[in-house]
């Protein structure tokens, strides 16, 4: 179908657009990554979506033309743990790089990519940077243990292209739920996925099940995947796409005394996280309940 023929049927609004079949999806969204749209038409297709809201079936088939189109990791023996960071920190600090090392630090080769989309937040990449982990200049084996880094633009140029369309639109559109769910190795992974709205915890937890994914969902701190230290969320859990739910959400959980960082500067995190990693001050319980879950994830991973 052409592009005019899938914007006709889903930017009809909320209630007069039709979902899309999976192989439709993917046909248009690979249309979209490969350039064979104009900036006009992106913009229609961002702004439908945005109404419409995605459905698993489309989910699905906007992961199989990213995958399609993926430059991939080589399989590592154990599973591979993905960390989507795409929403930066506004007004605390970003500690996803925080949970990435203390995975590594457990054993597992650690895999964050993402690029950042707002001027206005501290990505987790510039933490990374003042922790002195440069990022990979191309996809390649991460070893046990390890903490690697990695722009969009060097796993799927098409996909960062449409990540960038959010500058001149000012909303999210598709490829930001994407990426959260995008699976860049070659072999077993486990990934660390999140949402930022309610409404998509269904849409993606069904998308895990259907294609048979593992890994971990719940509301982060400020879209990130990491845990939010202030609050005990759902933790929902998959193997294989088999779902359970790891954690209950916990409402008016007291807060810790916590010697965090007052606002999302780089350096200031990057200086807690080394006195974290060096046992200078607590890791937050709702990071350290975290990690444990997806520790557990993996094992049950190896040993299935």
């Amino acid at each position: 179908m052409s592009l005019h023929q899938y914007l006709t049927r889903i930017g009809r609004g909320r209630y007069g657009a039709r979902p899309l079949a999976h192989e439709q999806a993917a046909d248009l969204f690979g249309q979209i990554l490969d350039g064979r749209v104009d900036d006009l038409a992106v913009g229609a297709f961002c702004a439908a979506m945005r109404f419409k809201g995605i459905t698993p079936d489309e989910m699905a088939g906007f992961l199989d033309a990213t995958h399609a189109r993926l430059a991939r990791l080589p399989a590592t023996r154990r599973p591979l743990v993905v960390l989507p960071s795409y929403n930066g920190a506004r007004r605390r600090p970003v500690l996803t790089p925080l949970l990435a090392l203390l995975l590594a630090r457990a054993g597992l080769p650690v895999l964050l990519h993402g690029c950042q989309t707002e001027a206005s937040r501290v990505p987790a990449q510039a933490v990374l940077a003042a922790l002195d982990i440069p990022a990979l200049a191309a996809p390649r084996l991460v070893a046990e243990g390890e903490l690697a880094h990695i722009d969009t633009a060097l796993l799927c140029p098409g996909m960062k292209r449409l990540l960038d369309a959010r500058r001149a639109m000012g909303l999210r559109n598709p490829g930001h739920s994407v990426v959260k769910l995008m699976q860049p190795g070659s072999g077993a992974q486990l990934i660390v996925s999140s949402y930022t709205h309610t409404e998509y915890a269904g849409m993606m937890a069904a998308t895990f099940e259907r294609l048979g994914m593992s890994g971990v969902l719940s509301k982060g701190a400020e879209g990130e995947s990491v845990a939010d230290p202030r609050r005990t969320a759902q933790i929902d859990g998959f193997v294989r796409g088999a779902h359970r739910v790891l954690q209950d959400k916990q409402a008016g959980a007291p807060p810790e005394l916590l010697d965090l960082p007052p606002a999302a500067d780089a350096g200031a995190t990057a200086d807690y996280i080394r006195r974290a990693l060096a046992g200078q001050t607590p890791i937050p319980q709702a990071i350290a309940r975290q990690v444990a879950h997806i520790l557990a994830l993996a094992r049950e991973i190896e040993e299935g």
